[in-house]
C-alpha cells in the first residue's frame, strides 16, 4: 500500500438521489494509470424516500439508522460487482451539511462494507476537514487535478459537476500537483439537478426533465433568477459549500408558474449560479468541462454555452467518463488517505491548511 499505483475501487451516492456510482480507478493517489470497469445501481422508489425522509438529519435522529442501512446496501450490492480492487473509497450517502454549524454527516458506516467485501475501506471523508475549520466540500478538486494531467491539458480549465448541487474546480495543469499554491480554486456554485428533480417528482411523478425537454418548451421568469443570484452566498468569496437543501425555498418562489416556466426559470438559476461561480476563478479558463447528471439535460447545456465566453463541453469530449468522475475520484482519495497525503486545502475547502481526511476500516473477519 505505500507504493506504486494500485487498484481501487470508489463509490459515490450524490445529493441527487438517484443510485450509487461505483468505478475501478488504478492510481498512486497523484496521478491516474488506467481506468477499470464502472458499476450503477439505481435506488428502487422506497429506498429513495427513506433517504429523502432523513435529509437533514443528524446520527441519533429517527430515521437515519434506516437510511444508512439502505445506502450500505446499495453500495454493498454494487461493490461486490467490482473484480480485482485493493481497497474501496466509500463516501456514503450526505444527509446533512452545516459546517460552521453541526458539521456534516454522511450516512454508511465503513466497517459494515468492510466485513462485507473482505477489503480496507476508507471512509469518513469530509469530517476532519469540517473540524479543522473548513467547508468539507467540495473533495473531488485533487482528482480533478489528476484528470487536467492525464488529458494533456496545458492551460487553467475549469471541472463543473451538476449533481444535486453544482460545484467547480479550477485547474491549472502546468503546476505539479494540487497542493501547491495556484494550482486549484473549488466550490460550489448554487443548485445543480436538485431542485429541477424535485419539481419533476412533485409536479410530474417523473425522476428528472429528461433531456431538459420541459425546460427547453417553457420560458425563464427573470425576476426569480435574478433573486437566486442576490443571495449573501452568491457575494461570499470562496471557497464555500453548500447543503442540497440551502436554495429549497426556490421551489415555493416558482410555485405559481406553469410546469415548463418552472422547469427554464430553475435552469435559468444554475446556469446563472455557476456564470457568477466564474468570475471568482484566478484566471479566465480555456473550457468547461461538464460532469455529473446536468450535462444531460440540453437546455442546461445550450444556456451554459450561451453564458460562458468559453467552449462547454461534457467530459466525454476528453475521454473521461462523466458519469463516474465522482465515484473515481473517492478512489483516488483512498489512496491518499491510506498513504497520509492530504485530500483538501486552503483552495478547495478553506480550511488552513493541508488536511488528509478520512478513516480505514479493515475486515474483522
Amino acid at each position: 500500500m505505500m507504493e506504486g499505483p494500485i487498484w481501487v475501487a470508489g463509490a459515490m451516492s450524490g445529493t441527487s438521489l438517484d443510485g450509487v456510482d461505483a468505478a475501478l480507478l488504478k492510481t498512486d493517489g497523484r496521478r491516474i494509470f488506467d481506468f477499470g470497469e464502472t458499476r450503477y445501481r439505481a435506488y428502487r422508489e422506497e429506498e429513495r424516500e427513506v433517504i429523502r425522509a432523513a435529509l437533514g438529519l443528524w446520527p441519533g435522529d429517527a430515521g437515519v439508522e434506516l437510511a444508512a442501512e439502505v445506502a450500505e446496501t446499495a453500495h454493498a450490492a454494487v461493490l461486490s460487482r467490482l473484480k480485482g480492487a485493493e481497497m474501496v473509497g466509500f463516501h456514503g450517502q450526505t444527509l446533512a451539511h452545516d459546517p460552521r454549524g453541526r458539521g456534516t454527516h454522511q450516512a454508511g458506516d465503513g466497517q459494515v462494507l468492510a466485513d462485507v467485501l473482505g477489503l480496507p475501506v476508507v471512509w469518513d471523508f469530509r469530517s476532519s476537514d469540517v473540524q479543522l475549520g473548513g467547508e468539507g466540500a467540495p473533495l473531488a478538486p485533487y482528482y480533478h487535478f489528476a484528470c487536467a494531467q492525464w488529458i494533456g491539458a496545458d492551460r487553467p480549465l475549469v471541472f463543473l459537476n451538476l449533481g444535486g448541487v453544482g460545484n467547480l474546480t479550477w485547474v491549472d495543469p502546468r503546476l505539479n500537483g494540487p497542493e501547491e499554491d495556484g494550482a486549484i480554486l473549488a466550490f460550489d456554485t448554487g443548485p445543480g439537478n436538485a431542485p429541477l428533480d424535485d419539481l419533476m417528482r412533485a409536479r410530474r411523478g417523473m425522476a428528472r426533465d429528461e433531456g431538459g425537454a420541459l425546460a427547453r418548451s417553457g420560458s425563464v421568469d427573470q425576476v426569480i433568477v435574478k433573486a437566486a443570484i442576490r443571495r449573501p452566498f452568491m457575494s461570499r468569496m470562496p471557497p464555500k459549500s453548500l447543503d442540497r437543501n440551502d436554495f429549497s425555498d426556490i421551489l415555493a418562489r416558482i410555485e405559481a408558474l406553469p410546469d415548463a416556466d418552472a422547469a427554464a426559470t430553475l435552469v435559468a438559476i444554475t446556469v446563472a449560479c455557476v456564470a457568477e461561480g466564474l468570475t471568482h476563478c484566478p484566471e479566465p479558463p480555456a473550457r468547461v468541462l461538464v460532469c455529473g447528471g446536468g450535462r444531460h439535460n440540453a437546455a442546461m447545456m445550450a444556456e451554459l454555452g450561451d453564458a460562458l465566453a468559453c467552449p462547454v463541453e461534457p467530459v466525454e469530449a476528453v475521454g473521461l467518463d462523466g458519469d463516474m468522475l465522482e465515484a473515481q475520484a473517492f478512489a483516488f482519495l483512498a489512496v491518499r488517505v491510506a498513504r497520509k497525503m492530504s485530500t483538501s486545502g486552503p483552495m478547495t475547502t478553506g480550511v488552513a491548511a493541508q488536511v488528509g481526511g478520512g478513516r480505514i476500516s479493515r475486515p474483522r473477519v
